[in-house]
């Protein structure tokens, strides 16, 4: 009869796992297989290496240790010889009196009527085995002996430590069963005698002692109790089973071992994708990883979209089609690019870091951050981020310039969407890197920017633009310009079916009959009540104290210039671009703010791109996340904007703003926005009064501190005072005595002393917030390593 064929170890068609993962073939592939273990916030995590630091117990502990095993010689020495007085008192106490003579206080005496004559000897061995159990039990609690074997024993590598827990319970039967090994000459401890004891009272008889199947019975199950901790120290069991399983691999190299984990395939052969059939797909796109023809880009491009497609339910086959077809250009950017031109930081796009810097091993930094790589992502900054550094301290090219390189990397992945703001003269990184940029101000400009963000709510539109221009004023209530712009958006719109331009609202704001009249008569000769009685509410209101039409007029002519005459709607050749397309796609923007003397300017459109940004972030269930990175914040932070900073976490969005110092922040705002974002970051060169609200927003902490006091030695005796003065004429020091004492004090985490002065150059204080809710405390980061 023919021999039974093995059973398969894979399903029919799948290619064979390999028996460990190959070589990589390129450089994607190695980066691909590279480990990325789960880290703490800001930790860098592409090829990461948790540091093990050894756990060394104090001298004090060891003594600790020794203290109650000497203790404990000594008082079962005193106890075998005798010396302990009235130790047979308890024993009286729970025995018959017949037992014992009557003039002694623990002689035992014969018993007449019973099988075994002397109780009074068994009853004293039983004692002597109690005794010894409480002393046992007491030495390896106080001295903690259960956990320091385990320090010791428990760390070493197999076959070692089950080597030494054998040796270890061969010298504990050794002191149980000292006649079994050769050239042992003590007693043995009272163990067996005893249990023997305690079976001749319980009988009375000594039947079962003479029988050999109970003794050795007994001596088994005693054997068995003693080995059964050194066993588990060991781990014996497992190290068995893991030679068991070793030697039958090694007999049936074929055959699958129970309890074995299957063999783990490398990420550049797409498990995820073999997983879920889609073989033909993974053996394709393992090929072009090999190949070369793919690069970090299309490999988390391609892994985004087959998640992104098992989660919504899109059909397998779809997927199969287009990556046969196309390859590793499947799915590319709607731009077309699959990298950006130039890289000037280090990027994982799997984890979705970016590398800043390195965590200084410093006393107050937990042990993961010593020296391990300092990153950031859209873990960390959907909590938003502040930055705060004088100029030339490196912000925007230690952060802001990384950060929005790897914003745009992760457009191309479809993850991401970026909207960077420039400083006047200092554009983020290349015009290829990104899809759109405005240049406001600029007659080559591509584009332009829609002042409403293709809004068609009156109300919304007023909004934005109230945000934007008199956001930043205490004079002037934004709910009140929103109303006023809102009661000429309003009906302009319905009579033209679009928004004013800038300069037609800033007519209207001013009261221009030429302008109000036309709109009052199209109205009325539609038959538009409402928006008519919106108008009329207007036009009242102008000019009549706390109108701020006014406010918001003189706002608009700082837009209203002759350089801006083409932007906002303007009717130039720009093509107008809406914010409101980075909420739809993985859009890469930057958005060039103007120069030469346009300062208050550019802080009006800073502000409408943030109030634009909020209102486009909250709309729908976006997959992607949104970001927008203002290199200059200065005149951007409103009690409005601050309010919206803290619901953007929700909204799968975040922003990054950058301060040469919080006097760009009305004072009034420094708490609420610390408070509004969860990272904040203090360069080198900050202020005290800067330093003072990094201070109170990090907080304090506990930490031990160590006084020593000197007390000089006064002596008595003249003899003591005689050897005091010698000591001192030949130390030269008098004889003191040190008061050491140890306590809990609450410290500033960091000072504001100590961040004005003693963070050197190129180095920055970071604390992070996940967005899981994941705290890494302020600590300092070298960014130029």
């Amino acid at each position: 009869m023919p021999a039974v064929p093995p059973r398969p170890s894979r399903a029919p068609g799948a290619p064979p796992l390999p028996d460990q993962a190959p070589r990589s073939p390129s450089a994607v592939a190695a980066w691909l297989d590279a480990e990325r273990p789960a880290a703490r916030p800001g930790i860098w995590r592409y090829g990461y290496r948790p540091k093990e630091v050894p756990e060394r117990l104090a001298p004090v502990t060891v003594v600790g240790m020794l203290v109650p095993l000497l203790l404990a010689i000594g008082a079962w020495s005193l106890w075998r010889s005798g010396y302990v007085p009235y130790k047979q008192v308890p024993l009286r106490m729970f025995t018959p009196n017949d037992w014992w003579e009557a003039a002694s206080v623990a002689t035992p005496r014969q018993v007449e009527g019973r099988t075994v004559t002397l109780p009074g000897w068994d009853a004293l061995m039983i004692y002597d085995g109690v005794f010894f159990a409480v002393l046992v039990l007491a030495v390896g609690v106080l001295g903690s002996w259960r956990a320091i074997v385990r320090h010791y024993v428990g760390r070493m590598p197999q076959p070692g430590r089950a080597l030494v827990a054998a040796l270890l319970a061969l010298l504990a039967l050794s002191l149980v069963f000292p006649d079994a090994f050769p050239g042992v000459g003590w007693s043995p401890v009272p163990v067996v005698d005893p249990l023997l004891s305690l079976t001749v009272l319980l009988t009375d008889s000594y039947d079962l002692m003479a029988s050999s199947l109970f003794t050795n019975t007994l001596y088994t199950v005693v054997t068995l109790l003693v080995l059964w901790p050194f066993a588990r120290l060991g781990a014996w069991w497992p190290y068995a089973k893991g030679l068991l399983a070793a030697r039958r691999a090694s007999s049936a190299p074929d055959a699958p071992v129970p309890g074995d984990p299957a063999p783990v395939r490398p990420r550049s052969q797409w498990p995820a994708l073999r997983d879920a059939g889609q073989h033909e797909a993974a053996e394709l796109l393992t090929a072009e990883v090999a190949g070369g023809r793919m690069n970090d880009v299309d490999c988390v491009r391609v892994e985004h979209v087959f998640a992104e497609g098992a989660r919504s339910g899109v059909a397998p086959g779809a997927f199969r089609d287009t990556v046969l077809s196309r390859g590793g250009a499947a799915w590319t950017h709607p731009s077309g690019a699959r990298d950006l031109p130039r890289r000037t930081a280090r990027h994982d796009l799997l984890a979705g870091q970016v590398r800043i810097g390195r965590w200084v091993a410093a006393e107050r930094a937990p042990q993961p951050y010593h020296d391990a790589g300092a990153a950031l992502g859209p873990d960390v900054l959907g909590t938003s981020l502040l930055a705060v550094g004088p100029s030339g301290s490196g912000k925007t090219r230690t952060l802001v310039e990384p950060v929005t390189e790897a914003l745009a990397l992760q457009a191309l992945t479809g993850r991401c969407a970026v909207v960077a703001v420039s400083a006047a003269g200092s554009p983020l990184g290349a015009d290829d890197a990104f899809d759109v940029i405005v240049r406001i101000g600029d007659p080559s400009s591509v584009h332009d920017l829609d002042p409403y963000a293709e809004s068609d709510d009156p109300d919304e539109a007023a909004a934005i633009l109230a945000e934007a221009l008199v956001g930043d004023l205490d004079t002037v209530g934004a709910q009140g310009a929103a109303t006023a712009l809102a009661q000429l958006l309003g009906p302009f719109r319905a009579v033209h079916g679009r928004f004013p331009s800038l300069p037609e609202l800033r007519e209207l704001l001013e009261g221009e009959e030429r302008s109000l009249s036309p709109l009052r008569e199209a109205l009325a000769a539609s038959g538009n009540d409402v928006m008519r009685r919106e108008l009329e509410a207007r036009v009242r209101q102008t000019g009549t104290p706390g109108d701020a039409g006014r406010t918001l007029a003189d706002r608009l002519a700082l837009l209203n210039r002759p350089v801006f005459a083409d932007f906002f709607g303007g009717g130039g050749p720009s093509r107008p671009f809406s914010l409101r397309a980075v909420a739809h796609h993985p859009l890469r923007v930057r958005i060039d703010l103007p120069e030469r003397g346009h300062e208050e300017a550019g802080r009006v459109i800073t502000r409408l791109v943030l109030a634009q940004f909020h209102a486009v972030a909250r709309e729908g269930r976006r997959a992607h996340f949104a970001c927008l990175v203002l290199d200059d914040a200065t005149g951007a932070v409103t009690a409005e904007s601050v309010r919206r900073i803290q619901r953007l976490r929700s909204q799968n969005a975040g922003v990054l703003l950058a301060l040469r110092t919080l006097g760009d922040v009305p004072e009034a705002l420094h708490g609420p926005l610390y408070g509004a974002v969860g990272c904040r970051m203090a360069f080198c060169g900050v202020t005290t009064w800067d330093g003072s609200r990094f201070a109170q927003t990090w907080g304090t902490e506990w930490v031990e501190t160590t006084e020593v006091a000197k007390h000089t030695v006064f002596a008595d005796q003249p003899m003591t005072r005689a050897i005091h003065a010698l000591r001192k004429l030949v130390t030269g020091k008098a004889v003191t005595t040190d008061a050491v004492t140890v306590r809990q004090v609450e410290r500033e985490r960091w000072s504001a002393s100590e961040l004005a002065h003693t963070v050197p150059p190129g180095h920055a204080v970071l604390s992070l917030t996940t967005v899981e809710g994941e705290h890494a405390p302020p600590l300092l980061v070298n960014l130029r390593d």
